[in-house]
């Protein structure tokens, strides 16, 4: 089906074709012989493998990256393409509308995307009434979190609290977004003082529930090897539960797409196959320096088998899809999901 409407989806805007794309999808899914025509060709539960891993028990290694259902609008849709782990968001305490439009952008000739979606989303308590009518399956949830625009940066904690208490009875897993090239200052939260503060207050509260969630941090593909060492420091003091690497990159070295489009879309983050080989060297660097024993969820430039198996050589434990979804389709993740098996 993906391979029939891609050409009409790929000649109109970007932002625009995403969300007519999962229309579609969430409309044929609710038709019942649609939705085992969809089932049947992309879920096929013969070819997960489960995976435990931060005390959860995930159906098979592939998930949907944050920021393709930034309000947990199409979570049943998502479920049925066969994915093992949903990340949903990134979400923020008040809604906000992000960046002025156009803000998604594609590089055809590099598999990529650029946006500057800002953290645009409905806000945290929206987010939590659609996760109460979500009907539950195997699948898991994850939250990721971020801070409000308007919110100064010494005040970020209080707003990464506000969703972390929200979502905790409704998401089996928390990221911290501290990586996202869009929202002004944010990648400042990387560093090493506010981050501990912030995971560390995290924890905290964690610590006083009932049964604990585990916290994972996402970081950018662009921190130096340095910057990479507090992290694996930062984890290890705050007994963080695990990593994900990366987010986008401000990087736009060796890309195919003419240098005079890319410099007229001006501000954003790289996402898609020109991510490939850089979050790869992360993954294998933070694995490395922390002896294995930092679980890691691997995203950037996934768009076949091959990649997926090259992160979890890297040392990641499972993967995230998205920029390799757009161009390949829904297809991709039981193209992964057998190479796994």
């Amino acid at each position: 089906m993906y391979k029939l409407i891609k050409p009409i989806l790929f000649n109109l805007d970007p932002e625009k074709a995403h969300g007519l794309t999962l229309s579609l999808f969430r409309f044929a899914s609710k038709i019942p012989f649609a939705k085992s025509i969809i089932s049947s060709a992309y879920a096929n539960d013969q070819y997960n493998s489960s995976t435990d891993l931060f005390g959860l028990r995930f159906p098979n290694k592939v998930g949907l990256a944050a920021g393709f259902d930034k309000d947990g609008k199409y979570m049943d849709l998502m479920s049925s393409l066969g994915f093992g782990f949903l990340e949903i968001g990134t979400v923020t305490p008040k809604p906000q509308k992000g960046n002025d439009q156009p803000r998604l952008f594609r590089l055809k000739e590099d598999e990529a995307l650029i946006n500057r979606m800002g953290f645009n989303n409905e806000g945290v308590d929206f987010l939590v009434e659609r996760l109460k009518s979500f009907k539950r399956t195997a699948v898991i949830i994850g939250g990721n979190i971020g801070k409000n625009k308007v919110t100064p940066n010494e005040e970020a904690v209080n707003d990464y609290l506000i969703c972390f208490e929200k979502l905790f009875d409704w998401v089996d897993y928390f990221v911290v977004n501290v990586s996202s090239p869009n929202t002004p200052g944010l990648r400042a939260l990387q560093e090493k003082e506010p981050l501990k503060r912030i995971l560390q207050s995290l924890q905290d509260v964690n610590a006083t529930k009932d049964q604990r969630k585990p916290i994972l941090l996402k970081i950018a593909p662009d921190l130096t090897n340095e910057q990479l060492d507090d992290v694996v420091e930062i984890i290890f003091d705050t007994k963080l539960d695990g990593l994900i690497a990366t987010n986008t990159t401000i990087d736009r070295s060796k890309l195919q797409t003419p240098v005079a489009t890319v410099d007229g879309i001006g501000n954003g983050g790289l996402s898609g196959a020109p991510l490939q080989n850089r979050s790869t060297e992360v993954i294998r660097y933070i694995s490395k320096k922390s002896e294995g024993k930092i679980p890691i969820i691997g995203v950037g430039g996934i768009n076949s088998a091959a990649a997926a198996k090259e992160k979890l050589a890297a040392g990641a434990s499972l993967v995230q899809v998205y920029s390799g979804m757009i161009y390949e389709g829904p297809g991709l993740i039981k193209e992964i999901k057998k190479a796994f098996v």
